[in-house]
């Protein structure tokens, strides 16, 4: 059976924790950043945890991460 292909994209967003969730950086943190509070950004720069409906799917597109 041929290799599995990772997901590129994929690979570049998330990546797994040692007890299997999956990490997130957040959105809305690369522009119009002037008009955001400072409270808002600062929360942005924390990761986050992937929705647990979405982590099947985030896993199959990284098959070699566990």
């Amino acid at each position: 059976m041929p290799k599995l292909k990772t997901h590129r994209g994929a690979n570049k967003r998330f990546k797994v924790t040692g007890s299997g969730k999956v990490r997130r950086s957040k959105a809305y943190k690369s522009h119009i950043l002037t008009k955001k509070t400072r409270k808002r950004k600062r929360n942005l720069r924390k990761g986050d945890l992937v929705f647990k409906g979405e982590v099947k799917t985030i896993k199959a597109m990284l098959p070699y991460s566990f």
